[in-house]
């Protein structure tokens, strides 16, 4: 179990590491395009159908993909010619955007739990 200081270290830490991640995911059209790879397995998917399920053009997807993929949040493959994008829990940032997370409501919790203390003169 972790102290508040250790647990706020580790929180900091966890944004530091997270940070191009979180600016990644909070593009509506880099949304979309992980709802059509949450649709896909591990196989992958090509620029091509995603950009016809979406509705943008093949270019405007391989940026949104490059994106992706330099946050950590994207994995691709190349089979010759062809690159598919896909999700992956072991070669991505997801487990440390869970562990960012999971830290932050162990913290609020943890908040919660304990008694209101006295306002002091309009301190923060």
């Amino acid at each position: 179990m972790m102290d508040c200081a250790e647990r706020q270290r580790a929180i900091a830490g966890g944004f530091q590491k997270c940070r191009n991640a979180f600016t990644a995911l909070g593009d509506e059209t880099r949304q979309l395009i992980l709802l059509v790879l949450l649709e896909s397995d591990l196989s992958g998917v090509r620029v091509g159908e995603i950009a016809q399920k979406i509705h943008l053009t093949r270019p405007s997807v391989s940026h949104h993909l490059q994106i992706l993929k330099g946050a950590g949040i994207v994995s691709m493959r190349r089979e010759g010619t062809k690159n598919y994008y896909y999700l992956s829990a072991d070669q991505t940032r997801w487990r440390d955007l869970a562990t960012l997370v999971e830290l932050i409501y162990e913290s609020v919790r943890h908040i919660s739990t304990q008694p209101p203390t006295p306002s002091r003169g309009g301190e923060v």
